[in-house]
């Protein structure tokens, strides 16, 4: 299966798109599934955690996040495809590191809940809802946040924080930022 195109903030067109305001799915079909897995597949080539559907010039409101597995600690990946994805509910502060595919080879500091509970349909167009917290609630808020296209730099807590990081090693980055 073809790789899809990530947009980037580079390309003012694509920028564009990135920062429009996606519409809700009135019906999960199997087309919208299969274009879920094909992100799925992509975002994994990209070494990304998350994949909103804006990024790949798609203005729907869905997104789909891995988690790899934790051998350490004998956990599977866990997969999420959200459509129509509504946050319910937030407690909490947690502030840390976060990359975008669309804004390869820089990390900047953000303030996010630190619990959030998220509403919204499976694959299956049947009602889910995540009590999420952590890291995957700081993924679940970043993809919401492209479907109102808005930006992790757009919450920033400081421009001191946005910093350049090797191409591909954002994740990695964020991930050594945060010890």
């Amino acid at each position: 299966m073809a790789d899809l195109e990530i947009l980037t903030v580079h390309d003012p067109e694509q920028l564009k798109i990135l920062r429009s305001k996606s519409r809700k799915v009135r019906a999960v079909t199997p087309s919208l599934v299969a274009l879920a897995h094909r992100m799925l597949e992509t975002m994994r080539r990209a070494n990304g955690v998350g994949l909103a559907a804006p990024q790949v010039g798609v203005l729907q409101r869905f997104f789909v996040a891995e988690l790899p597995a934790d051998e350490e600690n004998n956990r599977p990946a866990e997969t999420y495809i959200v459509f129509n994805p509504e946050i319910v509910k937030k407690r909490g502060e947690d502030v840390g590191y976060e990359g975008c595919l669309s804004i390869p080879g820089y990390i900047g500091e953000v303030a996010r809940a630190e619990k959030v509970v998220v509403k919204g349909l499976d694959e299956r167009g049947k009602v889910v809802r995540y009590r999420l917290e952590g890291y995957i609630a700081r993924v679940f808020q970043h993809e919401i946040d492209h479907l109102d296209g808005i930006l992790y730099t757009d919450r920033l807590t400081s421009m001191e924080t946005f910093r350049p990081v090797e191409e591909g090693q954002e994740e990695a980055a964020e991930m050594e930022a945060a010890r």
